[in-house]
């Protein structure tokens, strides 16, 4: 995949428009994970001390198309300490720029132009820019405007943050040391079908958690209690079992899990095996017997791609048990140099920083969606355009 960078592009004085993404959690005008901001400051700095003149184009939440100030991208503009242009398609601001100005467009998504790609929409993104910088990976997996349409009339790079997480992905992707665990967690089986595919091609070893799980042990006859889960993927769920039989990968579904009576932060925790489900229990977490199993399967590999948590992490600490084990457990090998980790997914990174891990981590991707696509080996429209760009 031959990208062009911004490395050694001379862009003093140039007017750069930059697709970053931004979009963070907001509870009371407060940031509370700036972790995909931090990741993008490496090429606005690289830009701003080159004497660029950066606009930077983001989105937050799914305001669908109209300007819901609800998703305002004020409180970004404050945390970065720069200045908010109240409307994207303003261009009156760029003559007061100097070199190495940076400013922040109000949410793209206020146009219902930027979700359907449409050309007059992008082509008034784009006018006044010399040129164009995607480096949000996170939502290069959406033929937007913002993504693809400029693309398709600035001259094109990609920033330091794309390119090192399409670096990294690839890396493991194509030549993992091994062996290689790959667990995939969350609520939807149907959501994931391409990616348990695909990894169960890949890896060595697949463990299936969180409500995914649920649905294999549910194909496979396991009582399920009162919990999420997905009737109709049963067929799936054992179709893919095949698949990773048919590859020589072992799947390691749950053992126990984590139940209460009801399905609250507080509810009282009872750990069981499926055999001993009741009717009216609501799986919640993993159980102690698979965390334990799991543990040993991370000790075990030399590779670990982990995608989605395996209970309600953010109910500490009752219920986070599970994905902080698996967490605490990725990083001490990490850490020890015995391991190569690549997470992703907003609610994986989110336990491990509430854990104190992410640091630790070998590579932790800002994409969730994209992160999933990419492993899937899924054309990202946002990397491919920028394949091509002249």
């Amino acid at each position: 995949m031959k990208l062009r960078t911004i490395e050694n592009l001379d862009v003093r004085g140039k007017y750069v428009l930059l697709r970053d993404d931004f979009n963070v959690q907001i509870v009371d005008g407060k940031i509370t994970d700036a972790f995909r901001i931090e990741q993008s400051m490496p090429t606005i700095n690289m830009l701003r001390n080159a004497g660029a003149r950066v606009a930077i184009v983001a989105h937050r939440g799914r305001p669908k198309g109209e300007r819901n100030m609800e998703f305002t991208l004020s409180p970004i503009a404050e945390f970065m300490g720069i200045k908010l242009i109240p409307d994207c398609l303003d261009k009156d601001f760029l003559e007061q720029m100097q070199d190495g100005d940076v400013v922040l467009l109000e949410n793209v998504r206020f146009y219902e132009g930027e979700e359907k790609n449409d050309p007059t929409f992008a082509a008034d993104l784009a006018r006044g820019f010399d040129l164009f910088v995607n480096d949000a990976f996170a939502v290069s997996h959406r033929a937007h405007a913002s993504t693809v349409g400029v693309a398709e009339i600035l001259p094109s790079y990609v920033g330091t943050l794309l390119a090192s997480e399409i670096e990294h992905l690839a890396q493991v992707m194509e030549n993992p040391k091994r062996p290689l665990l790959s667990i995939v967690a969350g609520s939807k089986v149907s959501t994931k079908i391409g990616v348990l595919k695909a990894l169960a091609k890949l890896s060595d070893t697949l463990i299936v958690g969180g409500a995914l799980g649920t649905t294999f042990n549910y194909a496979l006859g396991a009582k399920v209690g009162d919990s999420l889960y997905e009737a109709n993927q049963k067929d799936v769920a054992l179709e893919i079992l095949e698949f990773a039989k048919q590859n020589n990968c072992q799947v390691l579904l749950p053992i126990d899990k984590g139940v209460a009576k009801t399905f609250a932060p507080d509810a009282a925790r009872t750990d069981k095996e499926y055999k001993d489900f009741d009717d009216d229990d609501i799986i919640i977490d993993a159980g102690k017997l698979t965390t334990e199993r799991d543990v040993a399967a991370i000790k075990s590999a030399a590779t670990v791609i982990w995608n989605g948590t395996v209970g309600m992490a953010e109910w500490m600490p009752t219920w986070s048990y599970g994905s902080f084990a698996l967490a605490n457990a990725i990083a001490e090998q990490t850490r020890a140099g015995k391991l190569e980790s690549i997470v992703g997914g907003g609610d994986t990174v989110a336990a491990l920083q509430a854990c104190g891990v992410k640091g630790d981590i070998t590579y932790v991707s800002t994409g969730g969606g994209a992160f999933l696509e990419f492993v899937e080996g899924r054309t990202l429209p946002g990397i491919a355009i920028l394949e091509n760009a002249e």
